[in-house]
This record gives C-alpha cells, sequence and structure tokens, in this order.
C-alpha cells in the first residue's frame, strides 16, 4: 500500500468505497476486500449502508486500529445539534468511538461554507473523528474553508477519472496542502470499456480499471474503488506493482473532454471551475 499524508494524516491511497450498494453487498464484500488488503474504507451518511459495513468489519475481526475509515455528513444535517447528532448515530452505526475523517459530504446552497466548517470543527474538537475534510467543492470553497478553519482541512473528494478535467481544483489543492480523493474512478462504467486504457493496461497486463486507478494513485491522489463482485476486489487493490511511463500518462490525460463530468446534482453542487 503507498499513503498521502496531508497535515498529520496518513491516507491508504487506495480505498475501498460502498456508494450505491446494498446492505447484502456490502457484507458479502467486505471480507473479500479485507483479504486482498484494503484497510481504507468509504461511506456516507446518504449511502444507508453504514451499519451494514460496521457489521461487515466486525464479523470479518477487523481490528479497528489497522482501518481508515471515512464517512460524510448529508446536507440536510447542515445545523447545530443535528449535525452533531447525525455523527454521533453514524458513530452507533459503524460500531466506532471516532472515524478517521469526517466529510462534509457537499456545499450546497442553503448553509454557508463557514458555518458548515464550524460545525464540523465542533465534532472534530469533541474528538468524534480524527481528521475532517470537505467533498465536491470548488477552488473559491476550498479557499474559504481551509482559511476559516482551526483544524486542517486534509482532503476535497472529488469526481475524477481520464474524462474530466479538474486541473483548478487540483492546483489549488496542491497549494494549499489538501489531498484529493477521487471518486467515480471508472466513470461510471465507462473506463473498463475504453480501447486506449485497454491498450496501455496490455502492455503492463493490466486491465483498464487497473490502469485508471494507478494513473490516480501516481498523481499523488487517493483513489476509490468499489465492487460488489468478491471476485473482482483482488484485481482492485492490485494496481502497485507497476508504474505508467511519462507517455501513457499524459495519453490518459488526453482523454479528458469538456463534457466529461458525471456528477453535478441540482441544489448540491458548486459552480464548478473551469
Amino acid at each position: 500500500m503507498e499513503y498521502v499524508n496531508a497535515h498529520g494524516a496518513r491516507i491508504p491511497a487506495l480505498g475501498f468505497g460502498v456508494f450505491r450498494m446494498s446492505d447484502a453487498e456490502v457484507e458479502a464484500v467486505i471480507g473479500a476486500a479485507l483479504d486482498a488488503g484494503f484497510r481504507h474504507f468509504d461511506t456516507a451518511q446518504i449511502y444507508g449502508n453504514e451499519a451494514a459495513l460496521g457489521r461487515a468489519l466486525k464479523s470479518a475481526g477487523a481490528r479497528r486500529e489497522d482501518l481508515f475509515l471515512t464517512t460524510k455528513v448529508w446536507v440536510d444535517k447542515y445545523a447545530k445539534g443535528p449535525f452533531a447528532a447525525s455523527v454521533d448515530e453514524s458513530l452507533e452505526k459503524l460500531g466506532v468511538d471516532r472515524v478517521d475523517l469526517l466529510l462534509l459530504h457537499w456545499p450546497a446552497d442553503k448553509v454557508p461554507v463557514a458555518e458548515q466548517v464550524a460545525l464540523i470543527n465542533e465534532v472534530q474538537a469533541a474528538g468524534r473523528t480524527r481528521f475532517i475534510g470537505v467533498s465536491n467543492q470548488n477552488a473559491a470553497q476550498l479557499r474559504e474553508s481551509v482559511a476559516i478553519s482551526p483544524a486542517p482541512i486534509v482532503t476535497n473528494q472529488i469526481e475524477l477519472h481520464p474524462y474530466i478535467d479538474n486541473a483548478k481544483i487540483v492546483a489549488t489543492a496542491r497549494e494549499l496542502g489538501v489531498a484529493i480523493t477521487a471518486y467515480y474512478a471508472m466513470a461510471d462504467g465507462a473506463v473498463p470499456k475504453d480501447a486506449v486504457l485497454q491498450k496501455i493496461g496490455a502492455a503492463y497486463g493490466k486491465s483498464a480499471a487497473q490502469v485508471a486507478l494507478r494513473w490516480l494513485i501516481q498523481q499523488g491522489f487517493i483513489a476509490l474503488s468499489k465492487t460488489a463482485n468478491p471476485g473482482r476486489v483482488a484485481e482492485n487493490f492490485d494496481v502497485f506493482d507497476f508504474t505508467l511511463s511519462a507517455a501513457d500518462m499524459a495519453a490518459i490525460a488526453g482523454l479528458s473532454r469538456p463534457d466529461g463530468r458525471i456528477v453535478s446534482p441540482p441544489d448540491l453542487a458548486p459552480d464548478w471551475d473551469v
């Protein structure tokens, strides 16, 4: 495993995400993920499967000290009282005293960023999470969050894959010492079928999906992988034994396009950087 360091946080560079997975799928696959080597697990309140993840990790005998657990607070809890209560509920479902990383899930447009940052700092100060971060913020929001937050903002979790150009937010995050966590790395199924990525992978004995994950990790990002198929988990983890050439890295970056963004829900998403 490789790691990304940001403001004292040592985060496994490859995580296992459980977005859009049922309780049954989570409980069926987590054992295989642990066996493959995954120790970084990413969930969220809105996913509805925090409890299933907690049960699966306990059932598999995972040691808490070996895990890096991330969850996210949903936007309807961005208020004093409900925010802290929702985090307590998440901890109870996960079966832990605190998470390693707590994120603001979306900036939305109802609660000012400054108020959101104040809320997440309160639960961090109360010991409910080791580290805090944000998700889906644009460059201006990230600058504001970092500037006003008493505790370091360690990551901004954003959509990132070969088809989207996020150069501005990536540059801003690097300037601020904030790690980038990439979700939707498979671009909703487009990556495994991509001819360019398949050709690059063939030269290394790897799949297109493995190439995309390696491309992210090689840039210093944290990449979230996902599969509900226990038989595919080991493949997702097997990305640390090869290095893409500079030419391959450039070819993959060249796949980006203006309409590459997939996730942009109204009333949740910010004005994206161009």
